[in-house]
């Protein structure tokens, strides 16, 4: 058995842990989750991220461990970042759609799971069309320098309506939807036909909404890690930041007008990230250069967004 089957084999081993940890004893069916739970939860998906980071790096200190450390770390605190910035729209469809707190947890669970197989068959097209066309990364660079023009100017509340989204329009035409009360249930007969409820709904959505944050982040992350024969350090610190995504939802949810220039901080970021993979043939910065610019503008732009509240902002969302 060669390190990367290993380092495979603990990854998915401690997924299917977490997992089971996480469900079994940090959540419980139709509670409400607290934000001291939340805040536990989110620790406990952070801590386990930083270590598998340890376990990286441990395992191939012979070889690139130091700087496959580094990439997964960048790609991670990439992917947490962009993770932030999916909860603002998932909190609009949460409400849009009336979903009660005691649900909140297992409707992301399934959704978040279904991001999850999405980020999957991602990355493994991405890697083959990286592996076989060199001029995909130009692409990915300028898709990257386009996004991040366009999310640097938009706001979230103008941009974003559950009922006008194509994920909603695409169920409607091929779903028979219905808005009663459903208490809890995903799908309810009537007349001897099956009706998919609003939590079903919020679900689904969830998982198809992803896919637009995933053409967005998958890109950033092959600046990041472009060898393509290391998609392990892809799919690890995507699955971890998706992952913890769920209590970061719980953590946030209620401080959501709190971070209105958080959107500006990932915009500077998609925007360096573009420029970078441009003009990789001609000036290559080392992964560490990526780190730091990650780290000073989302942490920059969350404690401006904290001493400098935007004016006309909505209230913070209430239990």
């Amino acid at each position: 058995m060669d390190k990367t089957q290993l380092i495979y084999i603990v990854f998915s081993g401690v997924i299917i842990l977490a997992l089971i940890f996480d469900l079994g004893l940090l959540s419980k069916k139709n509670q409400v989750v607290s934000l001291k739970a939340a805040l536990l939860q989110t620790i406990f998906w952070v801590f386990l991220s930083i270590a598998f980071c340890g376990f990286i790096l441990f395992e191939n200190a012979g070889g690139h461990g130091k700087e496959d450390a580094l990439s997964y770390m960048s790609a991670y605190l990439l992917e947490w970042s962009l993770s932030i910035d999916n909860i603002f729209v998932f909190i609009i469809i949460f409400a849009f759609f009336k979903v009660e707190p005691k649900n909140y947890s297992r409707v992301l669970l399934l959704g978040i799971l279904m991001a999850i197989v999405f980020r999957i068959i991602f990355i493994a097209l991405g890697s083959e069309l990286v592996a076989r066309f060199d001029w995909v990364m130009t692409i990915f660079g300028v898709f990257l320098l386009f996004t991040g023009i366009k999310m640097y100017s938009n706001k979230h509340e103008a941009e974003f309506n559950p009922e006008k989204s194509w994920a909603y329009r695409i169920m409607k035409k091929f779903m028979r939807i219905t808005h009663v009360e459903a208490k809890g249930r995903f799908i309810i007969m009537h007349n001897n036909k099956a009706y998919f409820t609003n939590l079903a709904v919020v679900v689904v959505m969830l998982g198809l909404i992803d896919i637009v944050f995933a053409v967005d982040s998958i890109p950033a992350v092959f600046s990041i890690i472009p060898d393509p024969e290391k998609k392990l350090l892809i799919y690890s610190s995507n699955i971890f930041a998706v992952l913890g995504l769920r209590s970061l939802f719980f953590l946030l949810r209620g401080a959501a007008s709190k971070f209105d220039f958080l959107q500006q901080g990932i915009a500077i970021v998609l925007l360096f990230i573009g420029a970078k993979m441009l003009a990789d043939k001609w000036i290559h910065l080392p992964v560490w250069v990526s780190l730091l610019v990650i780290v000073v503008c989302i942490s920059g732009s969350i404690f401006y967004s904290i001493y400098h509240q935007r004016k006309g902002v909505p209230e913070d969302i209430k239990e």
